[in-house]
């Protein structure tokens, strides 16, 4: 009993050692380096939240000044426009041939200071009309009109209103040129500054 047990301890010391042996001959393991914390967003101006990406700025910077110089490429006629006046489903609210409503006449019309609403064909600039197209509409499902299909509706509302002809193309440098039949009755405000005086004021009524 005594010979068995010592025949075990060496087996067991042998053992021992050859582990401890290659694990000494095994090369070492390069050590993988530690992931980076994430970095923190950075917060927006008033604590809250985080600042946009330059990608949503870009997305939501869409729209139009007067002079068209934000105009995006792409172009459309008249015809194409009375296309897309259908399929885009801009007939739902504002009839057929642009008359009917619900939605407002877009066709001709005066404009009524009541309710500040003013017509296309009175409208000061026409890149405006652009803008509008592109940014608000369609109502219930604003922004999915591409450049292609906004200019091509502005087109057709402007032809039909009898500004431009049917088979001029409205682009970046075409509609920025378009002369709208009120623009001299249409007087362009002075640039505001901080501590410049509104035009307009609220007066108490005795």
């Amino acid at each position: 009993m005594h010979r068995a047990n010592s025949v075990f301890l060496v087996a067991v010391a042998v053992c021992l050692s050859l582990i401890v042996s290659a694990q000494a001959q095994a090369p070492a393991q390069p050590q993988r380096p530690a992931a980076a914390a994430p970095a923190a967003p950075a917060r927006g101006p008033s604590g809250l939240g985080r600042a946009p990406s330059a990608s949503e700025l870009q997305d939501m910077d869409i729209s139009i000044g007067p002079d068209g110089a934000e105009l995006p490429p792409g172009s459309g006629n008249a015809t194409q426009g009375a296309l897309a006046f259908t399929q885009r489903g801009c007939s739902a609210c504002h009839g057929p041939t642009a008359r009917e409503g619900p939605a407002p006449n877009l066709i001709g019309g005066e404009p009524v200071i009541a309710t500040s609403y003013f017509p296309i064909v009175h409208g000061p600039f026409a890149p405006m009309i652009f803008d509008w197209i592109k940014r608000a509409m369609p109502y219930d499902r604003p922004g999915r009109l591409t450049a292609n299909e906004a200019y091509s509706l502005t087109a057709f509302l402007l032809f039909r209103n009898g500004i431009i002809q049917e088979e001029d193309v409205m682009d970046a440098k075409s509609l920025a040129k378009v002369q709208m039949p009120h623009r001299n009755a249409y007087k362009v405000p002075e640039p505001w500054t901080p501590g410049t005086p509104r035009g307009l004021t609220n007066k108490v009524q005795k």
